[in-house]
């Protein structure tokens, strides 16, 4: 039998009497502690996941970043929780930041968790720009949408730069800020380009080649990583591999790494 309140454990109690719930058995099961109201015209199960008892008690929807974050996005950080609140308002405020856009996407009734285009759109107005950008990024590559689709809705100001920006080739939201920060550049720079049987980050000009290490980057993953990049050099290109705490910490001294070697030349075929 299909359990009304789903996976989420949080449901309307209208919606709970529309699939043949009685009010005698949901005033029973309240009673007997097998479910638990979030506020009047909610129910949970005691179990259900906490951010959305939380939503529902207040009656908001999870958004922004943290509905990214739900989604398994690139979110470099999430020191509060977001909330989108419906047009018709919240039952009360909860600690942390409150979108009240209007959304792009109408929102179920039931919903507790805001779709995917109206998270992307309220990630673009609240984030910065590169951070913005490396969630988007991380939504086209999982999957979770297709740039064609997001081209379709109607995004406005800021949205439709990220929108411009984004890319769903970015293996990590690394990539996306790098990306991001190289774009001024009058070079041709080419992401997750494919060299000599491997894939590299970034392509720039005819042979210069950026890696990037993410945080975890290690053992034989590094060993393999090295070999390529000693391949690579016998092929007559040029190799610069960087860590996560370069991009993050000190990029003015990378930008300027990358800048000197296009200014040599490195990155035009000999």
């Amino acid at each position: 039998m299909i359990d009304p309140l789903g996976t989420q454990g949080v449901a309307r109690t209208s919606s709970l009497i529309a699939q043949g719930w009685s009010r005698h058995r949901i005033a029973e099961a309240l009673e007997t502690g097998r479910l638990i109201r979030p506020r009047r015209g909610w129910v949970a199960k005691p179990s259900a996941d906490p951010g959305l008892l939380l939503a529902a008690r207040h009656g908001v929807l999870l958004g922004c970043i943290t509905q990214a974050n739900r989604l398994g996005l690139w979110v470099r950080s999430e020191p509060v929780r977001h909330f989108a609140v419906r047009e018709s308002g919240a039952r009360s405020r909860p600690s942390g930041v409150l979108h009240w856009r209007t959304p792009l996407v109408q929102r179920d009734p039931d919903a507790l968790e805001d779709p995917l285009a109206n998270v992307l759109d309220a990630v673009a107005r609240c984030q910065p720009f590169e951070e913005a950008v490396a969630i988007w990024d991380s939504a086209l590559n999982n999957g979770l949408v297709e740039w064609l689709v997001l081209s379709r809705l109607p995004f406005a100001g800021v949205a439709k730069d990220v929108l411009a920006a984004s890319n769903r080739f970015a293996d990590s939201g690394l990539e996306s800020y790098v990306r991001t920060r190289l774009a001024w550049l009058r070079v041709r720079i080419v992401a997750q380009a494919w060299v000599h049987g491997h894939r590299v980050d970034f392509l720039i000009g005819e042979r210069l080649v950026l890696q990037i290490d993410g945080s975890q980057h290690s053992g034989a993953q590094r060993m393999a990583d090295n070999r390529h990049d000693a391949e690579l050099r016998l092929r007559g290109y040029e190799v610069i591999r960087i860590g996560y705490t370069q991009v993050m910490r000190d990029w003015p001294n990378v930008q300027q790494l990358i800048m000197d070697a296009i200014s040599q030349g490195l990155h035009l075929a000999a």
